[in-house]
C-alpha cells in the first residue's frame, strides 16, 4: 500500500474516533433535566385533511442487514437500556421504523400484535428527547387504560438510563393526583383520549403548547371505540409543527382518514401481508365439543394439556367470566378474572397477580385482547370464540409473543361452526382439530365439574346482590357514554 493511501486511511479513522468522542462529550453534557421548563409559544391550529403530501414507500434496501439497535442509529445510553430489558436484537418493525423516525420523518407502522410496536415508537421519541429535554415533549394516547399503564412501563424502563418521567392520564382514576403529575412537568404523557381532553379543558395551567412527538397506538382500535370525535378536539390544539407516529395492525378507511388529519408527508412501514396475519410460532387449534360439556373440555385442558402453564382463557360476557373464574377456583385453580365492569385498581391488580405468576389462569374478556404484553403465556383458550376474525387474531396474539412459542386452542360447539368458517377464511388456512384429547378421561370430570358449577352460580348470585342495583355488575345502558366509559372499553 501506497505512503498516500496509508496517510488517507490513517485521517479517515482519526475523523471517526474523533466524532464518536465529541457524540459521547455531547450526550454526557446533555442529560434530561429534573425539573425542564417549557419554552416555545406555537398557538394552536385547526388540522386540514387536505394540506398534506400522500404517504411515501419506503426503500427496504436501505434498512436491511441491520441487527443490532446499534445499527439502526439508537445512541448508547438507550442500546443499554434495551439489552437490560432482554432485548436482544430489533424486530422488523422496529429494524424499519426506527430509521425513518431517527431521520425526522412521520411514520405509519403497522404490524401485527406482539411484533414490538411499543420500542419502534418509543426508542426514537426518547433519543430526541435526549438531544433537547423539555417538559411535555411527547405524547402518547392509547385506546385503553391497562395499555397506556404497559406503554408508560416501558417508555421509563427504556429511558431509566437518562431519568425519563412519564404521567399516565386515564379515566377510572383520581383526577387529582393525576393533575399534580402533570404539576410536576412529566416529559412525556401516555393517556386515554377521554381522560386527556378532560385535563386540556378543565386542569389549570395544563397544556400541550409546546409538543414535540405525538404518537397514537392502537390507531385502529382508537376509532373503533368511537374516539374520533374527541381526537379531533385534541389534535385542534396540538402544535402543527411536531413528529407525529400511527401505528396500527391494520389500515382501515378511518385510520386512513386519521393519518391524512394528522401527519405530514409520512412514510408507512407493514411487516404484514394481511390484516389477519398471525406468527409463525403461534400454534393454533380447535376443539369440537357439544356445548353442554363446554366446561368439562376447558376443565381437562387446563389439567392436562396445559397443566401448570401461564394461560388466558377468553370468555365473551363479563358475566360468563366472572362464573368462569368462580368455577376454576372451586376446582383449585389459581384463576382471576379481567373485564371492564371492575374497578380500574382490582383490573390492575388482576394483571399483576398474573403477571407476577401468583395466579397462573386468566379469565377475560376482550378487555385484555388488545395491546396488553404478558411475555410469559403459553397458552389462550377461547372459551368463547369471538365474534369477528379481527378479534381472534388479536386474542391468540397474547401468546408466541417475541419470538417465543405458544398455543391457541378454540372450543367450538354445534353453534360456532359458521364463525369458525369466518375465521379459517380471514386467516387463509384451515385450522387443525387438537389430536391429543381423551373423551372418556374429559368425561370422568363430569361430578366434579357439577359441582364448582353449582357453587360458581352460588357465588355470582352473592356478589350481583352485594354490588346491588346500582352497582358496577351490570349490563351496558342506553343513552349517551361519558369519556370515563368509553376508555373503560367494558368487555
Amino acid at each position: 500500500m501506497s505512503s498516500n493511501k496509508k496517510r488517507r486511511l490513517n485521517v479517515q479513522k482519526t475523523d471517526q474516533i474523533e466524532a464518536k468522542a465529541s457524540n459521547r462529550v455531547r450526550r454526557d453534557e446533555n442529560p434530561v433535566k429534573a425539573n425542564a421548563k417549557e419554552n416555545g409559544n406555537t398557538e394552536p391550529q385547526g388540522i386540514s385533511e387536505d394540506e398534506f403530501d400522500p404517504v411515501e414507500a419506503v426503500d427496504e434496501t436501505q434498512i436491511a442487514g441491520k441487527r443490532k439497535f446499534s445499527d439502526l442509529g439508537i445512541m448508547d445510553q438507550l442500546c443499554e437500556a434495551c439489552t437490560k430489558l432482554g432485548y436482544k436484537e430489533p424486530t422488523p418493525i422496529q429494524t424499519e421504523a426506527i430509521p425513518l423516525a431517527l431521520q425526522g420523518r412521520d411514520v405509519i407502522g403497522l404490524a401485527e400484535t406482539g411484533s414490538g410496536k411499543t420500542a419502534a415508537f418509543a426508542l426514537p421519541l426518547l433519543q430526541a428527547l435526549w438531544e433537547k429535554p423539555q417538559a411535555f415533549y411527547g405524547l402518547i394516547l392509547a385506546p385503553t387504560r391497562e395499555l397506556a399503564y404497559q406503554i408508560s412501563q416501558q417508555v421509563e424502563a427504556l429511558g431509566s438510563e437518562i431519568a425519563v418521567r412519564c404521567a399516565v392520564l386515564v379515566g377510572g382514576m383520581d383526577i387529582v393526583p393525576q393533575s399534580i403529575a402533570l404539576g410536576r412537568k412529566p416529559h412525556v404523557v401516555v393517556a386515554t383520549p377521554g381522560r386527556l381532553l378532560d385535563h386540556l379543558e378543565n386542569t389549570k395551567g395544563f397544556s400541550l403548547r409546546t409538543l414535540k412527538y405525538l404518537v397514537m397506538d392502537e390507531a385502529d382500535r382508537l376509532l373503533d371505540l368511537d374516539f374520533g370525535p374527541i381526537l379531533d378536539k385534541i389534535l385542534n390544539v396540538l402544535p402543527r409543527e411536531r413528529r407525529t407516529y400511527l401505528f396500527s395492525a391494520t389500515m382501515s378507511s378511518k385510520v386512513e382518514s386519521l393519518q391524512r388529519a394528522s401527519l405530514s408527508s409520512p412514510l408507512r412501514v407493514s411487516i404484514s401481508s394481511s390484516s389477519h396475519q398471525t406468527v409463525s410460532t403461534l400454534l393454533q387449534s380447535y376443539i369440537f365439543i357439544p356445548h353442554k360439556y363446554k366446561d368439562i373440555y376447558l376443565t381437562y385442558l387446563l389439567s392436562t394439556s396445559f397443566a401448570g402453564q401461564m394461560v388466558i382463557v377468553f370468555g365473551r360476557t363479563v358475566n360468563e367470566v366472572q362464573r368462569l373464574a368462580f368455577m376454576l377456583r372451586a376446582l383449585g385453580f389459581g384463576a382471576i378474572p379481567l373485564h371492564g365492569q371492575l374497578s380500574q385498581s382490582a383490573r390492575l391488580g388482576a394483571l399483576n397477580k398474573f403477571r407476577a405468576r401468583s395466579r397462573d389462569i386468566l379469565v377475560a374478556t376482550d378487555v385484555a385482547a388488545r395491546g396488553l404484553d404478558i411475555p410469559s403465556v403459553d397458552a389462550v383458550i377461547n372459551f368463547d370464540l369471538p365474534p369477528d376474525s379481527k378479534t381472534y387474531v388479536h386474542r391468540v396474539g397474547r401468546t408466541a409473543r417475541a419470538g417465543k412459542s405458544g398455543h391457541a386452542v378454540s372450543v367450538v360447539t354445534q353453534y360456532d361452526v359458521e364463525i369458525l368458517m369466518r375465521i379459517e377464511k380471514a386467516l387463509g388456512r384451515k385450522l387443525e382439530e387438537k389430536a391429543d384429547i381423551e373423551r372418556e378421561e374429559a368425561l370422568i370430570l363430569s361430578e366434579r365439574v357439577g359441582e364448582a358449577q353449582r357453587e360458581a352460580i352460588k357465588q355470582l348470585k352473592d356478589e350481583q346482590e352485594r354490588r346491588g342495583s346500582g352497582g358496577r355488575m351490570r349490563g351496558r345502558h342506553g343513552g349517551r357514554r361519558t369519556r370515563d366509559e368509553m376508555d373503560r372499553e367494558e368487555g
